[in-house]
């Protein structure tokens, strides 16, 4: 690559990552009111839903080895890769599993649009504060 060409592809802004509009239904507990935010398209949910404010119980770190980050994808879930065997697996143990059941620390925000309903409660009776 010449000088000239490396020069311009240097100062070439990269393009942004998309940006998907995520809407929060209201929880009683998490979100009351409800939130609506943008996240990064490549993102895991569970990490957008904390940056802006829902406490989202994630008792193994994120890595896909409980079922307390279960949410379900309401509008949007078209547009997700799908649960593997192992998200499934852990599915198994979710309070209120259905057919739109997802672990957040699983699922990479992508789309246009995802619409999340928290569950009313998590299989942990008691959380740490």
């Amino acid at each position: 690559m010449s000088t000239d060409a490396a020069d311009t592809a240097a100062a070439t802004p990269k393009a942004a990552a998309p940006l998907t509009h995520v809407r929060v239904l209201p929880h009683p507990e998490l979100c009351p009111e409800g939130k609506v935010f943008e996240a990064k398209a490549g993102r895991k949910l569970v990490d957008a839903m904390l940056d802006n404010g829902i406490e989202i119980e994630h008792a193994c770190e994120k890595v896909g080895a409980c079922a307390t980050c279960h949410v379900h994808v309401r509008e949007g879930g078209q547009f997700l890769a799908a649960a593997d065997e192992e998200e499934e697996d852990q599915l198994d143990d979710a309070w209120g599993l259905d057919a739109q059941s997802r672990l957040s620390c699983c699922v990479r925000v992508k789309g246009p649009e995802l619409v999340i309903e928290l569950p009313r409660f998590t299989r942990n009776h008691a959380r740490e504060r």
